[in-house]
């Protein structure tokens, strides 16, 4: 899993073996299990984590209890409540595995030490916080934007084979719409074929 973390990184920065290595001492690898909680709202997160098998979701509570996906992170994304975790606050997203999903669990201490030690370490969270920057942008916009027709056609495109891996009122979430309106939305796509 390490080896697949490293092969991610390399794809955005140049990192030598040996800084790679030293980066990895305060790192462990951990299996979550299908539905386990990865990181609850309350406390301020300490760890970023790295998707090598899996699947996470990211959601919100309001004020009355609803439950919304507010993300979806698949393989070889990095994943955080990441707002709260550069703050220095309680958390406010409950992160959860879907399925049984492997990480590499990347302790604070870690990341501290690679923004001070790799020769690229500022590059590379400079280039983490710009993927996830343009992610939220484009989620806002397609919430505000996009019909909710638009929403289902694109979502594949952001997470690839969603449909097979998310139950639906999960993805009906994410979208903003009820269950019954997906549902809608697929039996309109299915009878055009």
């Amino acid at each position: 899993m390490m080896e697949q973390m490293k092969h991610a990184v390399r794809t955005m920065v140049v990192v030598t073996d040996d800084e790679f290595d030293l980066f990895l001492k305060g790192c462990s690898v951990r299996r979550y299990l299908k539905n386990e909680f990865v990181s609850e709202p309350g406390k301020v997160p300490q760890h970023i984590f790295f998707i090598c098998k899996g699947l996470i979701r990211v959601t919100v509570t309001d004020k009355e209890g609803n439950e919304h996906t507010i993300h979806f992170a698949l393989e070889n994304q990095f994943i955080a409540d990441y707002s709260s975790y550069i703050l220095g606050q309680d958390a406010l997203y409950t992160l959860q595995a879907l399925e049984d999903t492997d990480v590499v669990v990347i302790p604070r201490a870690s990341i501290d030490w690679g923004y001070e030690q790799l020769k690229e370490g500022q590059k590379l969270g400079r280039l983490i916080a710009e993927y996830y920057f343009i992610y939220q942008d484009n989620r806002i916009k397609n919430l505000y934007a996009r019909t909710p027709k638009e929403r289902y056609d694109s979502i594949s495109e952001v997470f690839p084979n969603i449909h097979n891996r998310v139950p639906q009122h999960m993805i009906a979430s994410y979208l903003g719409i009820t269950p019954v309106h997906l549902s809608r939305l697929k039996k309109s796509d299915f009878s055009k074929t």
